[in-house]
């Protein structure tokens, strides 16, 4: 019996060392990279808004641009009524261009969700970014101006790869 199970253990190392030692087909080493990440959940600063999701970045072969794709669910968790100061969620999400040394965000898009208890599906994507972030806040029914916002939560740094 142990001469047996010897001989399986070491049937199993070589094929182990005979899968490290051959070389990945040819078409993943010229294929372009790609990660995709889950993310959050993040909240308001109350706690009355709150976003998760998935980021994808694809990278070209050369690795010099990318796409990135952020998409996710935003959910209004304020159960007062607009006349008892209830108010709608809202997440602002942004991507740092390649480049851009002057601290500028480049591409901004924000989404918001009226509806206590609801959610709502967004989507976001740009070219050649070095870094997304997102800040979930909330906002007024008729307002541009968010209110009791969360931090900025950085989903993607191009130095993390």
């Amino acid at each position: 019996m142990k001469r047996l199970t010897a001989g399986l253990l070491s049937a199993a190392a070589a094929t182990a060392a005979f899968a490290l030692a051959v070389p990945a087909p040819a078409q993943a080493a010229t294929s372009a990279t790609a990660s995709a990440d889950h993310w959050g959940s993040y909240y308001s600063g109350n706690y009355k808004a709150k976003a998760s999701g998935r980021i994808d970045v694809d990278w070209n072969r050369r690795h010099t641009s990318n796409e990135v794709y952020v998409g996710g669910r935003l959910s209004d968790l304020d159960h007062r009524t607009y006349r008892q100061g209830g108010k709608c969620a809202f997440i602002q999400v942004q991507a740092h261009g390649f480049g851009d040394h002057h601290g500028r965000w480049a591409e901004r898009e924000s989404y918001r969700h009226c509806g206590a208890g609801g959610s709502k599906r967004f989507h976001f994507s740009a070219e050649d970014v070095d870094a997304v972030r997102v800040k979930v806040c909330q906002i007024g029914l008729r307002s541009s101006y968010p209110t009791r916002c969360g931090d900025w939560e950085y989903l993607y740094a191009a130095e993390s790869e």
